[in-house]
């Protein structure tokens, strides 16, 4: 597999944000959102084996792990094989993936994190919708908002799929463009059924700093 980056820090985001978490970022990704923050994961990384990495991740010693990317479904043989390993050996394992490949063959034991690409992103027309119909209880479904239009976008799928019932949904603002307190008092104006998604890791380290 081609990884970017290993490293235990923080988990930033998601209902599982400020536990202590292994990442895991595979390298490659099939979308260019105008708001990437780990455009380093395009084209950097290394092969490596799934046995070194599971090796890593028993050292590292934690029981929640994370695969994110780039885009993890890129490498759909080998992250199979990685998730099956890592879930027999008892290790919760969470996949953000980008919402444009298909989850359907994922292991059911996984708690994915489905980002749906809003219109500030430049990559809406990439979601795969029918993803929302392979989605388990567990699973969780996260908007990244920019401004009011994202908001609104975001808003109207939660009504169209009826998402508010069925999974933990996360609205994240786009700190350099949508002040949390704005967002946080749109949801609250409109009673909507989400979580403020902070990045914390972001607020606890440098911004720009990577592994972390």
């Amino acid at each position: 597999m081609k990884i970017c980056e290993m490293f235990t820090s923080i988990q930033g985001e998601s209902s599982y944000a400020g536990q202590p978490c292994t990442f895991i970022r595979l390298a490659g990704c099939n979308l260019r959102c105008s708001y990437c923050d780990t455009q380093y994961a395009f084209d950097e990384g290394y092969e490596t084996d799934i046995d070194t990495i599971l090796a890593y991740v028993k050292k590292a010693g934690l029981p929640l792990v994370e695969i994110t990317g780039g885009e993890p479904l890129l490498q759909s043989q080998g992250l199979q094989v990685l998730t099956g390993s890592l879930l027999d050996n008892g290790y919760r394992v969470l996949l953000e993936t980008n919402g444009s490949l298909s989850i359907r063959e994922l292991d059911m034991r996984l708690v994915i994190i489905l980002d749906l690409k809003t219109p500030g992103s430049g990559m809406a027309e990439k979601n795969d919708f029918r993803n929302l119909e392979y989605l388990k209880a567990s699973d969780e479904i996260k908007f990244v908002i920019g401004d009011r239009k994202d908001y609104e976008w975001a808003k109207e799928i939660l009504e169209r799929y009826d998402l508010g019932n069925r999974h933990i949904l996360l609205f994240s603002p786009i700190v350099s463009l949508l002040q949390p307190r704005r967002l946080t008092e749109w949801i609250i104006e409109d009673r909507l059924p989400v979580r403020l998604n902070l990045q914390l890791h972001k607020y606890i380290y440098d911004p720009n700093e990577r592994g972390v």
